[in-house]
């Protein structure tokens, strides 16, 4: 089974305009929808409509909406109960593909239910191949929240997966290698937090096939300790970088309709792939193809096996 963690879920409405959104102009919406969200729910429904087994682990009362829309749709989850209702999330999509995004905080978390929500998760983790951690932590969650849990996991024959960034981020970093996850998913921002580089250099270097500084960082990483850097970077595709070598996966041709949700997809192709077994570049195929499939989607929907080309993803050997 594969777990999940969504420190700080949310529900996450998506607001679809029919042209360029333009700042302090009133706008008609398009499509709007609404669907359980945070970013470790969300690979959880990539994996639940792989047909995998999955159960998402997250805070909430027992009458809160997103409950409701899990049950839903089928993904089986483990609430910790908590006093403050989930945040609601508003996102906005251009013609074009472009997203903004409207995160709330969250509602803060006590040190009581912080401790039951590690609790609900170590016991969960008995039974999984991999535990994924994702997403923001919310107030109240001490900022070290995921180097705690990565060592308590680390003695359990379970893989750690981690998507994360600011504040969380760097502390995983600091925690390196005691706390190093088997799987890191940073975005082109996240590299930049860990290394001091500008993320729009690195992206604009990677779409011209310059990856030295993303090899660097990630080669990096792995030094200290974690088994495998997966660094998304837009439409210029992905890198994968372990201690047995890297690669490049350019992703197929795309339209974009919504950003939201890709990084997750990719998470869970990642997982889902070397689950069954996968090599390491086929595993970084099934991840970019994934990701790409979500972008392909409308609002912060993602995508089932069939929505998905892997054979597409033109996959390079770095070294």
């Amino acid at each position: 089974m594969i777990v999940t963690l969504t420190a700080n879920p949310s529900l996450d409405r998506t607001a679809t305009l029919n042209t360029a959104l333009k700042r302090g102009a009133m706008h008609r919406l398009g499509e709007v929808t609404i669907e359980p969200g945070g970013k470790g729910v969300n690979v959880a429904r990539c994996i639940q409509l792989a047909g995998e087994p999955v159960l998402a682990v997250l805070p909430a009362a027992p009458r809160d909406h997103i409950l409701t829309l899990l049950e839903l749709r089928g993904i089986p989850f483990s609430a910790v109960d908590v006093a403050s209702a989930v945040r609601t999330n508003l996102t906005v999509t251009e013609p074009d593909g472009t997203t903004t995004k409207l995160n709330e905080p969250g509602g803060e978390l006590s040190v009581q239910e912080c401790n039951a929500m590690r609790g609900a998760l170590l016991v969960a983790a008995q039974r999984a191949a991999w535990v994924v951690l994702s997403g923001s932590l919310p107030p109240g969650a001490p900022v070290d929240f995921y180097v705690d849990l990565v060592r308590a996991l680390r003695p359990l024959p379970v893989k750690i997966a981690v998507d994360t960034s600011d504040a969380p981020l760097l502390a995983l970093a600091q925690g390196l290698p005691v706390a190093a996850p088997d799987l890191l998913k940073p975005n082109s921002d996240e590299l930049a937090q860990l290394t001091g580089a500008d993320a729009g250099e690195l992206e604009a270097r990677a779409a011209e096939g310059d990856l030295a500084p993303v090899l660097a960082a990630g080669r990096n990483l792995v030094e200290r300790g974690v088994g495998a850097v997966l660094a998304t970077l837009g439409a210029a595709g992905a890198a994968l970088i372990t201690a047995e070598g890297a690669w490049k996966a350019t992703p197929p041709p795309t339209v974009p309709r919504s950003t939201v949700g890709a990084g997750d997809s990719s998470v869970a192709g990642f997982v889902l792939a070397q689950t069954a077994g996968d090599a390491p570049a086929d595993c970084l195929r099934r991840a970019v193809a994934y990701g790409s499939g979500a972008a392909a989607l409308a609002g912060s929907a993602v995508p089932a096996p069939e929505q998905t080309d892997p054979g597409a993803v033109v996959i390079e050997q770095l070294s």
